[in-house]
């Protein structure tokens, strides 16, 4: 786990799987494929076999011996609903954040039909726990297909990372969702994020009255510095986690 994040919607990373396959042109820069595959064929590093899927069964329990509360990013390095993922460990991974509830949980997919099945299951006879929150990563047009798949989940907060934005995605309905990310790509190869991607997806928060939190420019650094889209400017986090301009 690392106790400290640079990902600005997040206070820290718990990482109890490592690996992943890329499954959209979302995927293409993929940063944790790139770290890790650097590892690759080291002798006891971490990452010696690269990005290759790796159940940490030893990390399980790390948020229960973490005793100050915090925003915790769940698989910063994986997707905790890719289809080689045994439901048996999606299950101790949610036993561990439903007993460590003084943390709050980001869980991010873009395997959302795996994501709105197991949902939907775990909860079917109970409320789920506000502290537990669940997202889909959404690219393009065709990634916002995503979203209703997360409306059908039964989770108490649900949020859409839409980075990175490589094309426009609406028109959007945010009914339901109430939180929203978006930003540019970085990296090597960075494509272009346009201006109006970004604004659509901000004025669409606005009119729906969704909380909106813009990230990064990415590769791309408008002239005008970028203050219009900058969310720390005028929108607020949902509660747990408030920044308000």
């Amino acid at each position: 786990m690392a106790e400290q994040s640079a990902i600005e919607w997040t206070d820290a990373t718990w990482n109890p799987v490592t690996g992943c396959t890329k499954i959209t042109a979302g995927c293409d820069n993929c940063y944790a494929h790139r770290f890790s595959e650097r590892f690759r064929g080291v002798p006891g590093h971490p990452f010696e076999n690269g990005f290759d899927l790796t159940l940490r069964h030893e990390r399980l329990d790390q948020p229960l011996r973490w005793r100050r509360g915090r925003m915790i990013f769940v698989n910063s390095m994986s997707d905790l609903f890719h289809k080689e993922v045994p439901k048996a460990f999606i299950d101790a991974v949610f036993d561990t954040m439903e007993s460590a509830d003084w943390h709050t949980y980001q869980v991010l997919t873009k395997r959302s039909p795996r994501l709105r099945d197991y949902m939907s299951k775990r909860y079917a006879d109970r409320v789920p726990p506000a502290h537990i929150w669940t997202g889909v990563s959404v690219e393009d047009r065709k990634g916002a297909a995503r979203i209703e798949h997360l409306r059908q989940a039964r989770s108490a907060v649900r949020f859409l990372s839409v980075e990175p934005l490589i094309g426009p995605v609406g028109p959007v309905d945010l009914t339901d969702i109430h939180w929203v990310i978006a930003g540019g790509e970085s990296g090597p190869s960075a494509r272009v994020m346009q201006i109006e991607w970004a604004r659509e997806i901000r004025d669409a928060c606005r009119v729906q009255g969704v909380p909106f939190f813009f990230k990064q420019w990415g590769g791309f650094r408008p002239k005008s510095g970028g203050r219009e889209l900058d969310g720390r400017e005028w929108s607020e986090w949902p509660t747990a986690k408030r920044m308000v301009g």
